[in-house]
């Protein structure tokens, strides 16, 4: 068995659900994009984790089996922080390793091959991008090495800077539950999955961070989205 088909097996997906992610690009749902980008990179089981505009994305994707998918759902009820929606998937997991894309993040399918390439020694993948405000999301710290030694969601004015935004996609072993396990509310009152991260960089544990290619899109951003749609991005 060569190792993409062993990857296909153990890799599993867990897609995080917001409500721009069902919007339409050229006649496509955005989680579309995101499903068919991992499944060229190997992955056939999927879980989406939905909220919002839950009951149109069942109706859309059903069990998938119309796309040569197997695809389970979870909910989450309260919107209380990205560690809890990771905690949705444990059952889902199991002992396999798993990549979780945001669903309102659209990036070069290129770079998926290269994060389900979870290699042995790497306990986690963190996907960053430069040049970007990292007000808005995670400001992501790297040694040398490029692995990951800190990282902060939304930083305020004035914090510790860092160059490195981080960029929505991952790749974990069912170890991050032991740290999600344990968050405690941020000052902004959520659960989150950075705080997570950092606890298993800080840990001794290695956490690289994989600098994307190519095109790279929020869609939370009403003007992004209005591009995407327009073909401009």
């Amino acid at each position: 068995m060569n190792n993409r088909r062993l990857l296909s097996r153990s890799f599993k997906h867990l897609g995080f659900l917001r409500h721009s992610s069902f919007e339409l690009r050229h006649l496509k749902p955005i989680l579309l994009h995101i499903i068919e980008g991992l499944q060229a990179a190997g992955i056939k089981n999927f879980l989406i984790v939905v909220g919002y505009h839950g009951d149109a994305v069942r109706s859309y994707f059903g069990d998938g089996t119309c796309f040569g998918l197997q695809i389970k759902y979870a909910t989450q009820v309260v919107q209380d922080g990205t560690g809890r929606v990771v905690d949705l998937a444990r059952d889902f997991v199991d002992q396999s390793p798993f990549v979780l894309s945001y669903g309102d993040i659209l990036v070069d399918p290129a770079n998926y091959k290269a994060i389900v390439d979870l290699a042995a020694e790497v306990e986690a993948i963190v996907s960053v991008k430069q040049n970007e405000d990292v007000s808005k999301g995670g400001a992501v710290f790297v040694n040398e090495r490029m692995e990951v030694t800190d990282i902060r969601e939304k930083p305020a004015s004035g914090e510790l800077a860092s160059p490195w935004y981080n960029a929505g996609v991952y790749a974990f072993r069912p170890s991050i539950f032991n740290w999600t396990s344990k968050l405690q509310p941020s000052p902004r009152g959520e659960y989150e999955l950075t705080d997570a991260i950092r606890d298993l960089a800080q840990s001794g544990k290695k956490v690289q961070a994989f600098e994307l290619e190519g095109a790279w899109a929020d869609v939370r951003d009403p003007e992004v989205l209005a591009e995407l749609n327009r073909g401009k991005l």
